[in-house]
């Protein structure tokens, strides 16, 4: 086949290619175009995008050439002058630009230098961006989610994929298509050892999954290169010292991996074999096992537990957590392709929880041993693990009913690990104890703020498990420069002062005293952060979650009303305040995002 070179090639650059076809050229081509690559660093996209993606082809304004929110045929939505509207905060589209990987950055760890190649990383709108998410592209023919220039986001409905994908405007859709061409050519030594992502597919050689190349190869056909691609190529080379070949020559596409195959996969994976559980203790374990095989490419594990799914693993390992003590399970793999084939069970493997001691009466890991209501803000709440495993404390929060009736409030999350038989103090912001270890412990807000008429209550994934004061309407009234120690470790959701023994105040019963040093928790109110779920109810699967310090948060997890856990994602508001939900079933759900636990309601 002819190849028509369309760009501005430097003399020899593609010395050795000559005869070659299929994947021999694709790693002619990796040869070639990582020799040159000079890494720049991450923010030094911020710099190359002042010459390859202005907008000098549709407004003709130089202004930031965006592919989610260009308009080919009309005015922008939005418009963004380069460098002064980088991101930023963002809520909303036109809010500022990011560094969007067209192959998402968490399928390789975002280790260097994939993570700062301009070639496959353009700028686009941060929200946008946000909601494409890790999702692989495809076509989407009932949104869930439309940009304001027409991408869409959405269920798959090509052969081999029904998942979520997202799907950019018809004018870039080759742009997209020769960037992740160029990524799987550039890095595909390193194919192997990244995540598939339901886009790649885990090999040297073709290296994306069928269902994604027949995707990306019709995109090709249809949008061939422009104009603007061919000066961003040119300035990439400039930038950082190599090209993408698949604009230099359109044709090597199909040279390297043929025509679109509409051979539908179902061939199912391996099963997986040598599980085995290891570092059980009373409330998690760790399963592993070897990787199964697929014609294609493996996917993903689910793991089930007493024939029950628990959870789903992109390797061959699971952390299994939230586990009972002293309890028998029977745990099985089956791996799955990304054209929905299941694998046969693995062997089961049965495993028994230790037995973990604790308090008579006490099915919960933590309790309330200590309540001071003392004058002024001098108030506390101690919290003890009597148990020999450490305490997630994110599964714990503590609450306040007004006057011991209606709804429980004023919810003060926990975070941390709370060490073996050790106890943890939440203080009142502005408590002047001078006879206690006031460093040592976390200082709280508004769950401080009670009086003698407020019962404090301790929940566990959002149930009441220890309460301290009135309930149902009965009385207590604390006085003032007075503590209540429990002198039974039972805790109970009614209260009871026979458990519980009173002290003044003044000579502080040895507040946290017995092991200071053992604190290991810390308290976020996020109450002061105003974190909130909106709509609540859900619509359209796409669950919004509004506040400050979004960012920060590493892990979000969502369970259904059984305790079930139903959706795990990483760092999910690096790009955007949303979560796309992966069970879009009616009901209620509890969201758990760092330390924020929160209901909600899908209709």
């Amino acid at each position: 086949m002819f190849a028509t070179s369309f760009a501005q090639i430097p003399t020899g650059y593609y010395t050795g290619t000559t005869g070659l076809t299929g994947y021999p050229l694709k790693t002619k081509l990796s040869q070639i175009i990582t020799a040159g690559h000079q890494d720049q660093g991450y923010s030094g996209l911020w710099i190359g995008y002042q010459t390859t993606d202005r907008d000098y082809y549709y407004e003709n304004n130089g202004k930031v050439l965006d592919m989610y929110s260009e308009n080919p045929t009309g005015a922008d939505p939005y418009e963004y002058t380069i460098a002064t509207d980088q991101c930023g905060n963002y809520s909303a589209e036109g809010a500022c630009y990011n560094r969007e990987h067209t192959v998402p950055q968490s399928f390789f760890n975002e280790a260097s230098p994939m993570r700062n190649d301009i070639h496959f990383i353009p700028p686009t709108d941060g929200k946008v961006n946000g909601m494409r998410s890790n999702y692989p592209y495809g076509v989407v023919t009932n949104p869930t989610w439309t940009s304001l220039n027409g991408s869409k986001l959405g269920p798959n409905t090509t052969t081999g994929y029904s998942g979520v994908v997202f799907e950019p405007i018809n004018a870039f859709k080759g742009d997209i298509a020769r960037m992740i061409f160029y990524f799987v050519t550039r890095y595909q030594n390193q194919i192997p050892s990244f995540s598939s992502g339901n886009m790649l597919d885990g090999t040297t050689t073709r290296s994306l999954t069928q269902w994604e190349l027949e995707v990306l190869l019709s995109w090709h056909d249809a949008d061939p290169v422009s104009p603007r691609e061919i000066d961003r190529n040119n300035a990439s080379y400039t930038f950082q010292g190599n090209r993408n070949p698949y604009i230099d020559y359109p044709n090597w596409v199909h040279e390297v991996w043929g025509y679109v195959n509409t051979t539908p996969d179902t061939t199912a994976p391996s099963t997986p074999t040598n599980l085995a559980v290891n570092n059980v203790t009373g409330s998690s374990a760790i399963a592993t096992w070897t990787a199964s095989t697929d014609n294609i490419a493996v996917a993903g594990y689910n793991i089930y537990l007493n024939a029950v799914l628990f959870g789903s693993s992109g390797s061959n390992t699971f952390n299994m957590t939230g586990l009972n003590p002293n309890t028998l399970y029977s745990v099985t793999v089956v791996a799955f392709d990304a054209a929905g084939n299941n694998s046969p069970a693995s062997a089961a493997v049965n495993f028994t929880t230790l037995n973990v001691v604790v308090p008579p009466g006490n099915s919960n890991e933590l309790y309330i041993s200590e309540y001071v209501e003392g004058t002024s803000n001098n108030r506390a709440i101690e919290l003890t693990n009597a148990t020999p495993d450490p305490v997630d404390l994110s599964n714990y929060s503590i609450q306040k009913q007004v006057n011991g009736a209606g709804t429980w409030g004023s919810n003060f999350p926990l975070t941390g690990t709370l060490a073996p038989n050790t106890a943890f103090v939440i203080l009142n912001s502005n408590a002047s104890f001078t006879c206690t270890f006031t460093s040592n412990m976390s200082v709280g807000g508004a769950p401080m703020d009670f009086n003698g008429n407020d019962p404090i209550g301790l929940f566990k994934n959002g149930v009441l498990i220890d309460i301290v004061g009135t309930f149902n309407g009965g009385s207590v009234n604390f006085a003032a420069d007075t503590t209540l120690r429990r002198n039974v470790n039972n805790p109970s959701t009614t209260y009871s002062a026979t458990q519980w023994d009173i002290f003044a105040v003044n000579t502080c019963d040895n507040l946290g005293i017995a092991n200071p040093a053992s604190v290991l928790a810390t308290v976020e109110n996020n109450l002061s952060q105003g974190w909130t779920v909106h709509p609540n109810p859900v619509k359209d699967g796409i669950l919004s979650l509004q506040g400050k310090d979004l960012n920060k948060v590493s892990r979000a997890e969502i369970y259904d009303m059984t305790g079930a856990l139903i959706q795990v994602i990483d760092k999910p508001f690096r790009n955007s305040n949303t979560i796309i939900l992966r069970n879009n079933t009616k009901g209620n759900y509890i969201l758990k995002a760092g330390s924020y636990s929160t209901k909600f309601l899908v209709n």
